[in-house]
């Protein structure tokens, strides 16, 4: 009973992958051990799917906050361990935010999740869809021991890569200067401001000299050039010129945008707001100009009115002129026959064209959305139930979700039409619904419909949008397999596994600098001034990933009421 009752104890004492089932023989004094080691648990962990994720930005993130992971075994690989919050990346190059508030670990927001998300700090530096494998690098290059090339296997990949700066080639661009798409680009951005500063005081450099030091340029009229040229100004005229006196009147702010607007992407009274905006703070916009080459001391631009090449003496460039394609992504677009893409093709499933278990979300990717009138004939016979030639109004009524759920720009042409349903579109000359609709009038009706195709932005909001969707597929592949939910398949009959991803657009803000923002919202809303800033304000707190983030962001944009911005160099 002793030896029992200690056995007992010991068992229940023990952790639970390493108990041992012991099995006692009294009449033979013999004792036989053997270990559970969690059998069942390494059974389940093999029946699940493998799911390898790349990266960990915004279409990364939220796959991973909202995929149930009790029913895939996932591994993420990412060269960052951490989710940065990007939009506030101009603010952190200037100090109105530190860095640190607006990342949060990896592991910390997936940490709550019901399983265990394997990651590993690597880039993925090719794919290979045929033996579904990607081989990985490490970023630890000064570690021999932690660098060494790795594969992992898959049964499902998300490519949440984004992508990289587009320089179109111009000379000198990689070398002279500063981009914005990393948490680290934003520190050295800060630290290169410092520095022209520090720089343009010294003695002995003449007055040209430190005009020099002191000219900020700012190629991209996009919302990160404009919103890091506003708070450039902030910080010059609200920080700086208090503790660099003697040099106040030598700092200069210039903006190159090859368009005839900036933020060309927003309303038209945006547009104009903000370089009204600009013009008054004396912020000089050049507009339908482009960049030819630049060096360490100047940067040369072509003035497409006239041809004339002009060189412009700079002390920091920052480059923002949209987003190419990474050297992994344009490998596998060879291999999947998707060779001289800009991006990565996916169909409205976003799943990778050529590969069926491979699936492309964010900046690295493009829906190729279909084409509306390449499927007129199918539609129209998947609806003449009866073939009799013609549709009446139930046989049209019963495919018009379907053809609007599979074919979004349906949508947005009937809103151009301002119609509500396609059969308003399907009238006799006095205006009245007709009764039967033979297919010359059904293709004449939608004839216009793909004009409304359009390509999604390179925004947080669409790769969000498109991680937390991919994510409730996955949740419910097993379901939809046997319970289809998605549109009818016009060619082939039957329904599709899913609902298609459709994009919903919330909005967006361009902060303009003192204290002052401008609002594109859904009803063709448009608000520029003070109170909007106070709703960015209001909308950037809450989209923050934690609450720990949220707090710091919050205490930092108070600290700089109070304080100001911090003007050291670290």
């Amino acid at each position: 009973m002793t030896i029992l009752s200690s056995l007992g104890r010991a068992s229940r004492s023990a952790p639970l992958a390493s108990k041992l089932l012991l099995l006692g023989t009294l009449s033979g004094g013999s004792l036989v051990a053997y270990s559970d080691s969690n059998k069942k648990e390494e059974e389940q962990k093999q029946k699940k799917k493998k799911v390898v994720v790349l990266g960990t930005g915004w279409a990364g993130i939220s796959f991973l906050k909202d995929l149930d992971i009790s029913s895939y075994d996932v591994q993420v690989v990412s060269p960052q361990n951490y989710f940065a919050f990007t939009p506030l990346l101009p603010s952190v190059t200037c100090g109105t935010v530190e860095a640190r508030s607006i990342v949060e670990s990896v592991r910390n927001i997936t940490k709550k999740k019901n399983g265990e998300i394997e990651l590993w700090e690597a880039d993925c530096v090719k794919i290979d869809p045929a033996n579904n494998k990607v081989l990985c690098q490490p970023v630890f290059k000064d570690d021999p021991e932690a660098s060494q090339e790795f594969s992992l296997e898959y049964d499902y990949l998300i490519i949440a890569v984004g992508a990289q700066v587009n320089t179109f080639g111009t000379p000198g661009v990689l070398e002279n200067c500063h981009f914005l798409k990393e948490v680290e680009d934003a520190q050295r951005i800060r630290r290169g401001v410092i520095d022209c500063f520090e720089k343009a005081v010294l003695p002995g450099l003449t007055e040209e000299q430190r005009r020099t030091k002191l000219h900020f340029v700012i190629v991209g009229g996009g919302p990160t050039g404009v919103e890091f040229a506003a708070e450039l100004h902030d910080f010059i005229e609200e920080d700086i010129t208090k503790i660099y006196p003697s040099v106040k009147e030598l700092v200069k702010i210039t903006l190159i945008q090859s368009g005839d607007h900036i933020l060309n992407s927003f309303d038209e009274r945006i547009s104009s707001f903000a370089e009204q905006k600009f013009l008054r703070d004396g912020i000089d916009v050049l507009m339908g100009m482009r960049v030819m080459s630049v060096s360490d001391k100047d940067i040369s631009v072509k003035i497409k009115s006239s041809g004339e090449v002009v060189s412009l003496p700079h002390g920091l460039i920052l480059w923002s002129t949209g987003v190419g394609t990474r050297p992994v992504i344009s490998d596998l677009m060879e291999q999947v026959g998707q060779g001289g893409r800009r991006v990565l093709a996916t169909n409205e499933w976003l799943q990778v064209k050529g590969c069926e278990n491979v699936y492309a979300v964010g900046d690295c990717a493009s829906i190729a959305q279909r084409k509306i009138m390449g499927d007129i004939a199918n539609i129209f016979k998947a609806a003449d139930v009866d073939n009799s030639g013609t549709l009446t109004e139930e046989e049209l009524q019963d495919v018009v979700e379907d053809i609007n759920v599979r074919y979004p720009q349906v949508e947005l042409y009937l809103k151009s039409k301002h119609v509500r349903s396609i059969k308003d579109l399907l009238t006799d000359s006095e205006g009245n619904p007709k009764k039967e609709v033979d297919i010359k009038a059904f293709e004449s009706a939608l004839s216009g419909v793909d004009s409304q195709m359009k390509s999604l932005p390179a925004t947080a909001q669409v790769a969000a949008q498109q991680g937390s969707y991919l994510a409730k597929c996955f949740n419910k592949m097993e379901h939809c397999k046997e319970h289809p939910e998605g549109p009818k398949r016009f060619r082939t009959g039957g329904h599709h596994q899913f609902r298609p991803f459709q994009y919903k657009h919330f909005g967006q803000f361009a902060p303009l600098g003192g204290d002052q923002a401008a609002a594109e919202l859904p009803g063709d809303w448009v608000s520029a001034g003070r109170s909007t800033q106070w709703l960015w304000y209001s909308v950037y707190a809450s989209k923050q990933v934690s609450w720990r983030t949220r707090a710091l962001v919050v205490s930092d944009w108070t600290r700089r009421y109070i304080f100001g911005r911090d003007s050291s160099r670290i």
